[in-house]
């Protein structure tokens, strides 16, 4: 998930009224930048800055309403909350209509302040995570526009599909069930020299050694995608290896969501063959381990539900999101996408049953997911995946023993 922006940028010409706020919302875990006039305030607003503005209204020269006017030029999606001293209706109905994202009268309790703050940060994280899933779509790349996520591990994903596709040898994608195996798959087709022939696809476990040379004949200038490859019947996998071996006119491309080394133990794939595919491994991470990417495709797959219904996408409001996050998703992927279609068809008994968990148990699954995360993106390094969390290492490793968390579970040779 794209951390919620914690960044103020306070702006007031009074430095004791400046300070005070700043203090605030120190107390209250948010970053701060202090600026007391629209000079020293207007560097710091950009597109790109990931915080808020608070901002008196009665300042010497321009006023909030001039900074107000500046950040809605700059961004028109920038939260500008004001402040003001006079109790002036009026005024306050100006703001609105001006688009200020609300409207405090000083002097502001903090338990009035803050909520107002929050709700404005909750929606600046919205915006900036939408912008960058429409760049992301915008590319023209096919791992950009059909892999999403911002987690390194997706980074990561799409930067392993990108070197793989170029070349021109068999390909092994793996991952848990309901991670998408097709779809990266294809794009490793799309990304591919064979990307103007044909991609086909076919379940291994329905191939003999005949149907096997028509598929490669179909696939021929193109790709053949061979699902579940360990559930390819034995004379199947020899005319395969035969073929691999032979040169054939399509790129081979296996998937399997299961353990192919366990397969190979037990007899059920050959070694050879296995050994040939796994040149080019790709996997694909569980949400389990990306529990950031969460937030990102379930708007994704609410927007394409929607889309594909005939229906306005329905808000998605934070509470909803930490009630997701909350899941283990052990269908991944192909789990949260049927989530995003009871939702937008008004059935999100889902998310309404990590909601009725209790606050406790729901922070406590979205804990043990960041720290699976943190150790899997570490390879299991634990005092590395400590420091990217900011924990101490003997809080980290309470964390570890509280859920029962191994460290060496998550390292990956």
């Amino acid at each position: 998930m794209t951390d919620t922006p914690a960044t103020v940028l306070v702006v007031d010409d009074d430095a004791m009224v400046r300070e005070a706020l700043t203090q605030t919302l120190d107390l209250a875990d948010l970053r701060t930048i202090a600026a007391g006039s629209f000079i020293e305030a207007k560097d710091h607003i950009s597109p790109a800055f990931a915080g808020i503005v608070l901002s008196d209204i009665r300042m010497p020269g321009r006023d909030g309403f001039h900074l107000l006017d500046h950040a809605q030029k700059v961004d028109p999606e920038m939260p500008v909350v004001l402040l003001t001293g006079e109790g002036d209706i009026p005024m306050a109905v100006e703001a609105m209509a001006r688009g200020a994202f609300d409207f405090l009268e000083k002097p502001c309790a903090p338990d009035d302040l803050l909520p107002v703050l929050h709700r404005a940060l909750q929606t600046r994280a919205l915006v900036l995570e939408n912008r960058r899933l429409k760049a992301q779509l915008e590319t023209g790349d096919p791992a950009a526009r059909m892999l999403h996520g911002t987690s390194q591990h997706a980074e990561d994903l799409r930067a392993r599909v990108r070197a793989v596709a170029r070349t021109r040898a068999e390909v092994l994608v793996t991952g848990p069930a309901g991670a998408g195996v097709p779809k990266v798959a294809e794009v490793i087709h799309l990304m591919s020299p064979h990307a103007t022939g044909p991609f086909v696809k076919r379940p291994a476990a329905t191939l003999d050694a005949v149907t096997l040379d028509s598929a490669l004949a179909d696939a021929t200038s193109g790709s053949l995608f061979l699902d579940e490859v360990a559930a390819l019947p034995d004379p199947a996998q020899y005319a395969l290896l035969e073929h691999m071996e032979q040169g054939t006119g399509a790129r081979i491309i296996a998937g399997s969501t299961a353990d192919l080394a366990t397969e190979v133990a037990r007899g059920a794939l050959n070694a050879e063959l296995y050994y040939r595919l796994d040149v080019m491994p790709v996997r694909i991470p569980s949400l389990a381990e990306r529990p950031e990417d969460i937030p990102v495709l379930f708007r994704h797959y609410v927007a394409q539900a929607a889309e594909q219904a005939g229906l306005a996408a329905p808000e998605i409001s934070p509470d909803q999101i930490a009630a997701l996050m909350a899941r283990d998703w052990p269908g991944n992927t192909r789990s949260l996408m049927s989530a995003a279609m009871r939702f937008v068809l008004g059935m999100p008994e889902d998310m309404q049953d990590s909601a009725e968990l209790g606050l406790a148990e729901q922070m406590a699954r979205v804990e043990r997911s960041l720290l699976v995360a943190a150790l899997s993106r570490q390879n299991g390094r634990a005092s590395e995946a400590a420091k990217t969390l900011k924990l101490p290492r003997k809080t980290f490793y309470d964390k570890l023993a509280r859920y029962g968390i191994r460290p060496e579970d998550y390292r990956q040779g």
